[in-house]
């Protein structure tokens, strides 16, 4: 009997889910240590410092929104699936600014007479544009995740904090939720590291009790760890995003010389967040954007028209 050690990564979804209440118990930790212990008490001091707490406390809170509702998003959004019985008949080039056409993919419920069904299961196996697994066709992009047990549209990866794949259809939510992570984790980190000095240089004359002194220290550690993370996470993905390359395709783009789907980095940021520009900074899109880019649905993309398969 062959022994499968991909079927181990199903259990990633279940620590998934305790990711999940750990993301929620450190923006509660975060929360109390800023607004509570810190910078609320200290709106009714007066002069600069209440204008300072006030500032403060509101970037604080919008950051914490635009989080908390990326967060969600990519947790509950599908980030794309191939339908059932789907199967790429052939593959064409696209023309700089044209996409795969819909009708390269088709359903093989009647398979032709002339074949049997094993002999165009044989064919489409030897298909990148097959999966043996799911038995079913892939589009372009297309990936198949061992957590999830299926094939996901424009696959990027597997996220465990999110307990979901990150593809075509919630990719955008992923960026915001990590922007907007990096951002509040970076203002929790100053906002709280005068208290944090504090710590040290008045240890024996505190007047805050010693499980909030353990709270804020907590939690500034926990900010600067996350900070220092997500920076070069942020890095990467502005780097992935202007080329247009997602982490699985990291290392077929280099054995390319021109990569295919990198169409110029304002058409590649469009593909991921919308040409709407107002819309670029939270977790929608535009119906107009969803109905004139078809990468966002994840089944077409539009290639440079200089490359060749």
């Amino acid at each position: 009997m062959d022994l499968n050690p991909f079927r181990l990564c199903s259990g990633l979804k279940v620590i998934g889910y305790f990711m999940i209440l750990i993301v929620f118990a450190i923006v509660v930790l975060s929360y109390y240590a800023v607004v509570v212990l810190i910078w609320a008490p200290r709106l009714l001091d007066g002069g600069f410092t209440s204008f300072l707490s006030f500032t403060i406390i509101i970037i604080f809170h919008i950051l914490l929104v635009m989080l908390m509702w990326s967060y969600i998003k990519v947790v509950i959004q599908d980030p794309g699936s191939v339908p059932e019985n789907w199967k790429l008949v052939s593959e064409q080039n696209i023309e700089e600014g044209n996409s795969v056409a819909l009708s390269d993919y088709a359903s093989i419920e009647n398979p032709t007479p002339t074949l049997s069904t094993e002999q165009i299961e044989r064919r489409q196996s030897q298909s990148r544009g097959y999966c043996s697994k799911c038995q079913n066709g892939k589009p372009p992009r297309c990936h198949h995740c061992s957590v999830c047990q299926r094939c996901v549209l424009k696959m990027d990866h597997h996220c465990i904090w999110v307990v979901n794949c990150v593809g075509a259809r919630n990719y955008k939510f992923f960026l915001l939720f990590v922007v907007y992570t990096f951002l509040i984790t970076t203002l929790d980190t100053l906002v709280l590291l005068p208290s944090f000095i504090k710590f040290f240089r008045q240890s024996k004359n505190q007047s805050l009790l010693p499980g909030n002194i353990a709270v804020i220290f907590l939690v500034f550690v926990l900010n600067l760890a996350f900070s220092l993370s997500l920076l070069c996470f942020v890095i990467m993905h502005a780097s992935l995003l202007s080329s247009n390359t997602t982490s699985v395709e990291v290392y077929e783009k280099k054995k390319s010389p021109q990569w295919r789907y990198d169409m110029g980095w304002k058409r590649n940021f469009e593909q991921v967040f919308g040409a709407n520009k107002v819309l670029w900074f939270f977790p929608l899109f535009s119906k107009k954007d969803m109905e004139s880019i078809p990468a966002l649905h994840g089944m077409e993309f539009p290639t440079r028209s200089d490359v060749v398969d």
